[in-house]
């Protein structure tokens, strides 16, 4: 990997997601890695300039590297996730789902819940869950290994927050976590 140009950690419901891109401004060469897996190698590229579009992760993500020229030999790399800058997506994403990270018996959990589906995810697997109403909202229910889980809905009661979800682990409040 001596013409690493680039690295980027990528939040999806499925885990935490690498990508690094090699680009080669002698060769043209571009390679793009997804966690360590390779999935793009182009050798010789006249044009050093352009995009490489790949999909991450198991919903199969759209990703698009975006190589362009800034002065004379030197380049600027973006990447875009479903079409917007990496900022944009990440932004929106803490709007559309809630994340919590936590320890259990020794075993790290990232658990994440997709707001519009109500699909929970843990440590990159959709979990079988069972909802039911309760007095104050909604409760969706799940196992992780011998560990009891349920995420609350509740409406906040104030239009502009909405709806408020608590993750609950053997009747403990996880407190969510800011990626």
């Amino acid at each position: 990997m001596t013409d690493l140009v680039a690295v980027w950690e990528v939040a999806l419901s499925d885990g935490v997601h690498k990508i690094e891109f090699e680009h080669g401004t002698t060769s043209g060469k571009r390679v793009v890695y997804v966690d360590g897996k390779e999935e793009i190698r182009k050798e010789w590229m006249f044009k050093l300039v352009g995009k490489e579009t790949f999909t991450v992760g198991v919903a199969k993500t759209k990703a698009t590297i975006n190589i362009d020229a800034v002065g004379g030999f030197a380049y600027e790399y973006t990447l875009e996730i479903n079409g917007k800058s990496l900022k944009k997506y990440m932004e929106n994403r803490s709007k559309t789902t809630n994340t919590w990270v936590l320890s259990l018996g020794g075993t790290d959990y990232r658990i994440v819940l997709e707001k519009d589906t109500m699909d929970v995810w843990c440590n990159g697997k959709k979990m079988e869950t069972a909802g039911e109403f309760v007095e104050d909202g909604t409760e969706t229910h799940f196992s992780v290994g011998d560990h009891s889980c349920y995420i609350k809905a509740v409406s906040s009661g104030k239009r502009k927050e909405g709806i408020i979800h608590t993750l609950i682990v053997d009747d403990r409040e996880i407190p969510e976590a800011l990626e």
